[in-house]
Order: C-alpha cells, then sequence, then structure tokens
C-alpha cells in the first residue's frame, strides 16, 4: 500500500501534539487558543450559520 509522506508527517506531528497535552482536548484546545491570541496573524470569526430546517421528501 503506498503511503503518502505528508500526510504521515501531519499524523507524526498530531501525535507528539497530543502526547505533549495527555491527549486532554480541553488542553489541547485552551493551547492553541494561546498559541492563536500570541500570533500576529489577522484572525477571522465568522457567526455560526443558523440549523436549516430539513426538507420534506415529497
Amino acid at each position: 500500500m503506498w503511503k503518502d509522506p505528508i500526510v504521515d508527517e501531519v499524523r507524526r506531528v498530531r501525535e507528539r501534539h497530543a502526547a505533549k497535552y495527555h491527549y486532554d482536548l480541553d488542553a489541547i484546545c485552551q493551547a492553541l487558543k494561546e498559541e492563536e491570541r500570541r500570533s500576529r496573524r489577522k484572525l477571522v470569526s465568522l457567526p455560526p450559520k443558523k440549523p436549516q430546517p430539513w426538507a420534506k421528501a415529497g
């Protein structure tokens, strides 16, 4: 089976990052938010989309 080296690298980085925070999703998200806050990049926040009602089959 062929393996994509870029996908493998992303998975390795993701695994190391998760292990650094003991696989605690709250801690991972908090760390990412802190990194965002320290970044000098312009961030965009979009309002949440309103849920759409299911279309009736007819």
